[in-house]
């Protein structure tokens, strides 16, 4: 018997073939990247000017300063009766929240770690625009009503756009809101400016499934995400806080 009986033989190996080369559409018969990943973009470096420097400037002091720590719920808006200001119920909602739990409509200095506590509120309302974010200030929302918020804000969204906003009215506020579900987006970490110690942002409204005593419904609901220094304010005080915009937000009109 030869002596290879019994063995196993290697299976043979092909011989190596070119290697595969690129072509402008995949198997799938769609378009690919052709250039190799060594080939850097390009494109023209461009100097940010006006609004876009500024808002550079403010976030990134603001991210070297400031101890931030997000909060999220879900306000349930099941029991609302008729169309409302949607924008309005959450100004109030802030209001009564800042009402509740003080520390969170305030100043903090943290140089000389001194706490400013605020009887009024001035709401920093975020208004996306082309040139960057302007943060014009809604005074006394405390004292406005559902009309005198909606006219307020459009007056400043106005004055935003034409750019006659004048520079006393972009700061001295003592909380913010982000109303970014506007556009998309449910829950977001928004970031505090100094002096203040709070930021609420407001996500995309949904229809979700809830359970309740028999069963399961469906509510619309408003996701918040609520961002604050915890320099200056407590996990309990911005839970307590969240829980007052809920509750509110809770109300059937």
């Amino acid at each position: 018997m030869p002596a290879s009986a019994g063995r196993h033989l290697a299976p043979e190996l092909p011989e190596p073939g070119p290697a595969p080369t690129r072509t402008p559409v995949s198997l799938a018969g769609k378009p690919v990247r052709t250039a190799p990943p060594s080939v850097q973009a390009s494109g023209q470096p461009e100097q940010l000017k006006g609004v876009r420097r500024n808002m550079a400037r403010v976030m990134a002091e603001a991210h070297a300063n400031v101890v931030p720590t997000t909060l999220v719920d879900d306000a349930d808006l099941h029991a609302w009766i008729g169309k409302q200001d949607i924008t309005a119920r959450l100004v109030r909602a802030i209001v009564v929240a800042c009402k509740t739990v003080p520390a969170l409509n305030a100043w903090f200095d943290g140089k000389n770690l001194t706490r400013t506590l605020h009887q009024h509120v001035d709401i920093g309302i975020a208004v996306d625009t082309e040139d960057g974010l302007f943060v014009p200030a809604l005074r006394n929302a405390d004292v406005l009503d559902g009309a005198g918020i909606r006219a307020a804000i459009k007056r400043l969204r106005t004055t935003v756009e034409d750019r006659s906003i004048p520079a006393s009215e972009l700061s001295g506020y003592t909380i913010s809101l982000s109303n970014f579900g506007m556009f998309a987006g449910r829950y977001a970490t928004p970031v505090v400016v100094p002096p203040t110690v709070a930021i609420i942002g407001a996500g995309k409204l949904s229809h979700d499934v809830v359970a309740v005593i028999g069963g399961i419904e469906v509510h619309r609901r408003m996701p918040l995400s609520l961002t604050f220094d915890h320099r200056a304010c407590t996990g309990g005080e911005a839970a307590r806080f969240l829980k007052a915009m809920l509750d509110d937000l809770a109300l059937p009109n």
